[in-house]
């Protein structure tokens, strides 16, 4: 059996697939294809398939294999960013006049992109509480309804939604299901494997993992939609670099592990800055009080690295906690190795002020990195003090 199976542990498909060993030299990591273009063997004689470096790169094909194998796909593109995954899986979807659902808190960036981009072309959307079915249903029988995006958790609240629910009620209207998986990663949730149709990533965050890349990517079924897909990519050229390319397959190496830890440590901050009292309310679904967990503990095998609180000293509050921490760095982005701390209201969700996705402004963000628990337990509380 192929290490690249689908039988094979998720682990071992993350080390193996698309990972051959170098069959000229025997090196066991596949080398960068650092190159724009490729000889041909003859007028139309491709090596591999292989001629332009925007048409096709082994070395993305060997991210792209591993993409699909991680979330049990058929086909995987890597694009040049989150963003760029996502405009180009839109101007593959829909055409002008379609309607998009997607929940109320999506990623900023995702709703700017359909608001503001695709908006200009004609493409409506209506955005719900997608933890509230009879008012997904709804939306959803708005007429030319195309697709339904999905985000869980979603970035900043958790929100646990529930695919498999949701993935029924877009396909009873025909409308396409995608699911941004960027805060759980494969690792933890596949939501293919839940009804979804597409899967969408920032492979810049857990993906990555170490903060050095930029990148985004889709999984999906072969079929009519894949082959758009290819085209525009191909033809539109937002395509992942070989480096960035080699680099995420690095990282991706390490996920499993990397998730555990991420994982073990927001939980055990979330469960320590509970009943704090500078802390309003802890949003993380790992915490039996979370109004998601059932259903998280369901669909997902940890609950991940992502937190977020409410200060109860309101917006100075949270500016103040924001920028007090040592070990937690001030920036923007998540799912690196090092811990984050970030104020979405003006940072990650600033596109998003007065409108329905507004983030409140005593939220504060934590991407929980993998140091040692008690250094950033100790570094979050010294902050707390901090804020009085």
């Amino acid at each position: 059996m192929s290490h690249a199976d689908a039988e094979a542990g998720f682990a071992t498909r993350a080390i193996h697939a698309g990972q051959e060993f170098d069959p000229t030299t025997g090196a066991v990591v596949p080398p960068i294809y650092q190159t724009s273009t490729f000889v041909q063997d003859g007028i139309g004689g491709l090596r591999g398939g292989y001629e332009y470096g925007r048409s096709g790169n082994p070395t993305r094909t060997s991210l792209e294999v591993l993409l699909a194998a991680l979330e049990g796909g058929d086909r995987g593109l890597a694009f040049a960013s989150g963003l760029a995954a996502e405009d180009a899986l839109l101007r593959s979807a829909l055409t002008s006049g379609d309607h998009v659902v997607l929940g109320n808190d999506v990623y900023g960036g995702t709703h700017r992109l359909i608001d503001r981009v695709h908006g200009e072309w004609g493409i409506r959307h209506t955005a719900v509480d997608l933890g509230d079915l009879d008012a997904v249903r709804d939306a959803l029988a708005v007429d030319d309804t195309k697709l339904l995006w999905i985000e869980t958790p979603s970035n900043p609240l958790m929100k646990i939604s529930d695919v498999a629910a949701l993935a029924e009620l877009g396909h009873a209207v025909g409308a396409l299901v995608v699911v941004d998986n960027t805060f759980a990663s494969p690792a933890l949730q596949r939501p293919l494997g839940l009804g979804a149709d597409v899967v969408v990533h920032s492979t810049t965050k857990y993906l990555g993992g170490h903060s050095d890349v930029i990148g985004g990517a889709v999984v999906l079924r072969n079929g009519e939609l894949a082959e758009k897909l290819a085209f525009q990519q191909f033809a539109a050229g937002a395509i992942a670099a070989p480096m960035e390319a080699w680099l995420t397959v690095r990282g991706i190496k390490t996920l499993d592990v990397r998730m555990q830890r991420h994982s073990e440590n927001a939980q055990a901050i979330a469960e320590r800055l509970s009943g704090h009292p500078a802390i309003e309310r802890v949003y993380y679904p790992g915490l039996p009080s979370h109004p998601g967990h059932e259903l998280a503990a369901r669909q997902m095998s940890r609950f991940g690295g992502m937190l977020s609180v409410a200060l109860t000293g309101g917006a100075d509050a949270a500016h103040r906690f924001a920028e007090s921490t040592r070990v937690f760095q001030l920036a923007e982005s998540l799912g690196g190795v090092e811990s984050l701390i970030g104020y979405p209201s003006e940072m990650t969700h600033a596109s998003v002020r007065g409108t329905a996705l507004e983030v409140p402004a005593n939220i504060v963000r934590l991407s929980v990195g993998i140091e040692a628990l008690d250094d950033l337990v100790g570094d979050l509380e010294q902050a707390l003090e901090r804020v009085g």
